[in-house]
């Protein structure tokens, strides 16, 4: 089989290569379909797969955005789940939802393709003094802390974004801004995240921030 495009497929190529610059990940399927007409995804489907034979598309194993033209050698990125907010002040009792995704290269981040990663809110100013402002995107891991970590926990049934310190084997929850007082559960302290970086809106959004 002749490794040229045909006009169609080279239609699809350009496609999906402005859609990773533009969008940061490459279209799905069903976008592909709806962006040239398609009448199923299926034709989509058709065109992506005479593309891999041609090996001027590769695609990864069971995954609906691992698309990327050869050649290009643009990290991948995975799309975190943004679960509402988070306060980073006193604890809160609302509900989280998610409503929304934010972007991001794991490998970048030092993270495995197999964690768990969620991304929240903030709300407040009392992790000021760990540079966690009111509006950033925090990216946590579900994993055990260790003594200083940056966490999400649920502290005595309130959710709040807080250091996580042990002192004589007793872990608490401390704020980077010396208007809050220190956190000490009562009852029970549920880590849900540990931090893992920070994305700062508006003025400097998609750009990861080291924890």
């Amino acid at each position: 089989m002749s490794s040229q495009a045909t006009a169609r497929q080279q239609q699809v190529l350009d496609y999906i290569g402005r859609h990773r610059e533009r969008h940061g990940l490459p279209p799905t399927v069903r976008e592909i379909q709806a962006h040239f007409g398609f009448a199923s995804p299926n034709a989509a489907a058709s065109h992506l797969r005479a593309l891999e034979r041609k090996k001027l598309l590769q695609r990864g194993p069971g995954a609906a955005r691992a698309l990327q033209v050869t050649g290009d050698d643009r990290k991948e990125v995975s799309a975190i789940p943004v679960y509402g907010d988070i306060p980073a002040g006193f604890p809160d009792t609302r509900e989280q939802r998610p409503d929304g995704c934010v972007y991001a290269d794991l490998d970048s981040l030092d993270v495995r393709r197999t964690a768990r990663t969620f991304a929240v809110r903030v709300r407040g100013d009392s992790m000021t003094g760990a540079h966690i402002l009111d509006g950033d995107l925090v990216v946590l891991e579900l994993r055990e802390p260790n003594h200083g970590n940056i966490v999400a926990a649920l502290i005595d049934g309130e959710t709040t974004l807080k250091r996580y310190l042990v002192k004589n084997r007793r872990p608490f929850l401390r704020a980077e801004n010396p208007k809050y007082p220190d956190l000490i559960p009562a009852h029970e302290l549920v880590i849900q995240g540990v931090m893992i970086a920070l994305f700062r809106k508006p003025k400097d959004a998609g750009r990861p921030i080291e924890p």
